[in-house]
C-alpha cells in the first residue's frame, strides 16, 4: 500500500496523532523514539539501529540508568524552581506538568519506580521540603542558589545595621536624660521655717525690699552659683562624652566596610580562585574522530568519521567516511584524531577549549603537542585535548 499525499485526510490524521502525547508503553528511551501503535513498536524493536543502542546500553547499563536519572531530576527541580519558586505544592500537579512535554525524560528510564519514592528520595537528599497529608505528598523547593543566598544576607546585613543605629542614638537619648535627672536631683531646695517672735514686745516689721537687696544675694546667689556650676559641669560632661561617642560612632563607621565594597572583595577572590578546570565532555560538531569499539563489527572498528551533532555533551551523530553510514555512539566508543605538524587544530579542553592553533610539534613521549595560539606563544598541551579541525 502506498503512502497517503501530503494533503491528504489520512497524512493529516496521522500528524495530528503524532503532534500529542502518545501512550508511555510504546516509547523506546534509549532510541528516543514515540510509536503509535503495537505493531510500529514492535518492528522498532527488531530494527538495526534499535539493536545497536541495546548494544551500546549492554557494556555499561546503569552509567544510562543514572545519565536518565540526573536528567530528570535536573529537569523536575528546574521547573519546580521556575514555574512555584518556593510554594508549598502537590507533587502530582509538578509531574503532569512536566510530562506535558514531549520530549521528557520516563520514569520508568530511572532508578525510581514511582513518584512517592522519587519524592521521599528529593527530602532525603536534601533538595526540598517534604511532606505528607491525607491528600497526598507535598513539597517545597529550597533555593539554595548562591545569587539568592548573597540577596538574603545582604538584607539582613543592611537590616542589623539600622537596628544596631537606632539601638546606639536609643542609648545615646536615655543616657542624657538619665544625667539630666542626677542633676536636677542634686541642686539645694528652699528650707521655708516658721515665723516667731522672741519677744511679744517687739514689733513686727516686714521690709520687702531688704528682703530682695540684702537676704536674697546671701542665700539665692549661693544656690544660683552652685546650681550654675553643676549645671555647667553636667552640660560639659554630656558634652564631651556626646563627642566621644560621635568620634566612636565614626570611627566604626570607618572601620566597617560598605555592602558594595564587600562585594567587590568577593569578586576579586573569586576571580583569584577561578582557575580553568577540564571538563568531562570534548566532543565537538565538524571534527574527525576514530571509532575504537568493536561492538558494531569490523566494518566500523578504526575507523574514520566526522561528528555531525553533538547531543547531550557525550553522545555523537557521526557520519563514516569510508561508507557514508550515520551512527549514534557514545564519547567513550570514539577518540581523538591528531594530525601532521603543521596542520590547524582545535582545543577541545581545557582553558582554550574552542580555539584554534597551529600544531608546531607533537611529544609522543610524553603525550603531549606544541601549539601556537593566535595571540599567545607556543604552549604546551596534552594530546588528549586536542584535535583536528574537520575542513
Amino acid at each position: 500500500m502506498g503512502k497517503a499525499d501530503f494533503l491528504s485526510p489520512k497524512a493529516i490524521s496521522n500528524r495530528i496523532k503524532a503532534k500529542g502525547l502518545q501512550k508511555l508503553r510504546w516509547y523506546c528511551q534509549m532510541c528516543q523514539k514515540q510509536c503509535r501503535d503495537e505493531n510500529g513498536f514492535k518492528c522498532h524493536c527488531m530494527s538495526e539501529s534499535h539493536q545497536r543502542q541495546l548494544l551500546l546500553a549492554s557494556e555499561n547499563p546503569t552509567k544510562f540508568m543514572d545519565y536518565f536519572s540526573d536528567e530528570f531530576k535536573s529537569d523536575f527541580l528546574e521547573l519546580l524552581r521556575r514555574r512555584f519558586g518556593t510554594k508549598r505544592v502537590h507533587n502530582n500537579i509538578v509531574y503532569n506538568e512536566y510530562i506535558s512535554h514531549r520530549e521528557h525524560i520516563h520514569m520508568n528510564s530511572t532508578q525510581w519506580e514511582t513518584l512517592t519514592d522519587f519524592t521521599k528520595w528529593l527530602g532525603r537528599e536534601g533538595f526540598c521540603k517534604v511532606d505528607e497529608t491525607p491528600k497526598g505528598w507535598y513539597i517545597q523547593y529550597i533555593d539554595r542558589d548562591p545569587e539568592t543566598i548573597r540577596r538574603q544576607e545582604e538584607q539582613a546585613r543592611k537590616k542589623k545595621q539600622e537596628l544596631d543605629d537606632e539601638e546606639r542614638s536609643a542609648r545615646m537619648i536615655e543616657e542624657q536624660v538619665r544625667k539630666g535627672r542626677e542633676g536636677k536631683g542634686t541642686d539645694e531646695t528652699p528650707v521655708y521655717t516658721e515665723l516667731k517672735r522672741e519677744s511679744e514686745e517687739e514689733k513686727v516689721a516686714f521690709n520687702l525690699g531688704a528682703c530682695s537687696s540684702v537676704a536674697g544675694p546671701s542665700k539665692s546667689s549661693s544656690v544660683l552659683g552652685a546650681s550654675a556650676l553643676k549645671a555647667a559641669s553636667s552640660s560639659s560632661s554630656t558634652s564631651v562624652k556626646r563627642k566621644d561617642s560621635s568620634s566612636d560612632f565614626r570611627g566604626g563607621e570607618k572601620k566597617k566596610k560598605s555592602a558594595l565594597e564587600e562585594i567587590i572583595e568577593m569578586e576579586k577572590k573569586k576571580q583569584q580562585q577561578q582557575q580553568p578546570v577540564r571538563t568531562d565532555d570534548w566532543l565537538q560538531p565538524n571534527i574527525i574522530v576514530k571509532v575504537i569499539t568493536k561492538r558494531l563489527g569490523e566494518k566500523y572498528h578504526k575507523k574514520k568519521a566526522v561528528i555531525m551533532e553533538v547531543r547531550d555533551k557525550y553522545t555523537a551523530v557521526v557520519k563514516m567516511i569510508d561508507s557514508g553510514d550515520k551512527l549514534k555512539l557514545d564519547q567513550n566508543h570514539l577518540e581523538t584524531v591528531i594530525p601532521a605538524p603543521g596542520k590547524r587544530v582545535l582545543i577541545l579542553n581545557g582553558p582554550y577549549r574552542d580555539m584554534e592553533a597551529l600544531l608546531e610539534g607533537i611529544d609522543e613521549k610524553h603525550f603531549s603537542a606544541a601549539l601556537t595560539l593566535d595571540s599567545v606563544s607556543i604552549l604546551t598541551f596534552p594530546l588528549l585535548i586536542i584535535q583536528r579541525k574537520s575542513l
